[in-house]
């Protein structure tokens, strides 16, 4: 296998760490060490049976997951591995339920504990987050397909790999990460997390307590290993040992990029810019209020989410008033000036009308009050996101923001709409939202923006199964094409066949 090219790495360091924080040098700078709790396990406030402290007890390194190197992560992984197989599918529905119920369990503890390192979103929704794990996919999902005929009988089965290396986000860190062992381990592997620097220690106490529930009734030891101070280095070290036969990628083009250069198979869950479509045959009072709860989830920080609206002008006014009445807030067009130029640093010469600018990190994930502020407003109580009107070229539109505010664009036809819709898309293949009820003008948005999500007169999140059919995950693959991850995602498919025996009739 080849090696990460060292260069890329760099920029991949420079990428994650800017956006949210941090510096990127030639040896990143990690997150303070995660807690960990005492030995002796005790109850406490998060029903995980241990006990809080402040810094890492060194002895506890290497137990219940933790590990200071990808090298013994990876090693310990690849024993547990070894484990769950010899203990079999009863180990892997065991897994699952614990996973499930602990992270429903400490929803609102994790969730606080996840808020307060990462400082964005909002804390009833990071809760929220955590309480919905019930619904990711797990062992079920897995079933083998049988062929018989003349000739015998074909089975064909849904294998593990072994141990898969993950990469996990600060938008989501304990989510991301809990999601993914359902779907991991139930296809049977085991897991090792290099988590974004900004969300280390809360990602390594979830993991903890996640291993210690399921040493406690499976005897399976680091089913799910993390690495305590992620750099670049142990995400070098982990995509390239060689006990990691699988990679999962959540983040920016240049993470998504590293990872499929590694010479591993690569399932990566990239950028996201979702474009809204609005025609004249939609409820208007609908859509606002769709487009207000998926874009104001989590303060806009889910990649599926609402990020620039395409309207026809014809209803565009009452598509705003609807949303100024349903808990958004509508800015004139000074206010959107000075918002875009607090929220984003341009060239020099180069102004809120340019796509090319850099989002300011310190507005990712804010309140709307703190967007207000810089617009030079005061919010009523309650205020779920900020609006105003832009051109299809603003930053806003261009850029994915991550940010309470959703700029609306005047469109003249469905044609100009959808045209718009997929410039801005990128390309991604991500997500894409419309409200309509003509059903020529959502398959026309539908061919022409190919998005792996497409969601017709809902939130953005019932593309993830909350308020529409479907199952969750948070890792979604776009560039690689595997679409939301379940169990089958993280298998190798195998055939058995028997020649002339085994049928039946």
């Amino acid at each position: 296998m080849s090696a990460v090219n060292e260069t890329l790495i760099r920029d991949v360091v420079s990428e994650v760490l800017g956006k949210l924080g941090g510096t990127a040098t030639a040896t990143a700078k990690p997150s303070p060490a995660p807690s960990a709790p005492s030995p002796a396990p005790k109850a406490d406030s998060c029903g995980c049976g241990t006990r809080k402290t402040s810094a890492m007890n060194v002895a506890l390194r290497g137990k219940y997951g933790v590990f200071a190197t990808a090298e013994e992560a990876c090693a310990a992984a690849q024993e547990s591995f070894l484990q769950l197989k010899q203990k079999g599918v009863a180990a892997r529905r065991k897994i699952e339920e614990i996973v499930k119920a602990l992270a429903e369990k400490n929803a609102e503890a994790w969730g606080k504990l996840e808020f307060d390192e990462t400082k964005i979103g909002r804390l009833d929704h990071k809760i929220a987050k955590l309480q919905i794990i019930k619904l990711v996919p797990g062992v079920d999902w897995l079933r083998p397909d049988a062929r018989s005929g003349d000739f015998g009988i074909t089975l064909e089965e849904f294998t593990p790999f072994g141990v898969v290396g993950a990469v996990t986000p600060s938008t989501h860190s304990i989510p991301t990460l809990s999601g993914n062992i359902v779907n991991i381990c139930a296809a049977g592997n085991s897991v090792v997390f290099n988590a974004h620097p900004s969300a280390a220690r809360c990602a390594a106490s979830a993991v903890r307590a996640y291993n210690e529930a399921i040493y406690r009734e499976t005897g399976i030891e680091n089913i799910a290993c993390i690495i305590e101070k992620p750099t670049l280095d142990s995400f070098n070290a982990l995509c390239k040992n060689e006990n990691t036969r699988l990679l999962l990628v959540t983040g920016g083009p240049m993470v998504v990029k590293a990872a499929m250069q590694t010479g591993k198979r690569a399932i990566c869950a990239g950028p996201g810019n979702p474009p809204v479509f609005v025609d004249d045959t939609c409820c208007p009072t609908r859509a606002a209020k769709a487009i207000i709860s998926g874009a104001a989830f989590d303060n806009n920080l889910l990649c599926i989410g609402e990020k620039q609206v395409f309207v026809l002008d014809q209803v565009a006014d009452k598509l705003m008033q609807k949303m100024s009445e349903n808990g958004a807030v509508k800015l004139n067009s000074a206010q959107v000036e000075k918002l875009t130029q607090a929220a984003f640093t341009f060239k020099e010469g180069q102004g809120g009308g340019c796509a090319h600018a850099s989002v300011n990190r310190d507005f990712i994930g804010k309140d709307p009050s703190v967007l207000a502020q810089a617009a030079g407003i005061n919010l009523p109580a309650g205020t779920q996101l900020l609006f105003g009107e832009t051109d299809a070229r603003h930053a806003f539109v261009e850029e994915e923001q991550m940010m309470p505010f959703l700029p609306i664009v005047r469109v003249k036809s469905v044609e100009e709409g959808i045209e718009h819709s997929v410039e801005s898309e990128h390309a991604y293949k991500h997500t894409a939202i419309i409200h309509s009820h003509d059903v020529e003008n959502i398959t026309a948005m539908a061919r022409a923006l190919d998005t792996t999500l497409f969601v017709k007169n809902g939130p953005s999140t019932a593309g993830l199964g909350l308020g529409g059919e479907g199952y969750l995950s948070f890792s979604i693959a776009t560039p690689t094409g595997e679409g939301i991850t379940n169990p089958r995602t993280f298998t190798r498919v195998r055939r058995c066949v028997m020649v002339d025996n085994l049928r039946i009739y």
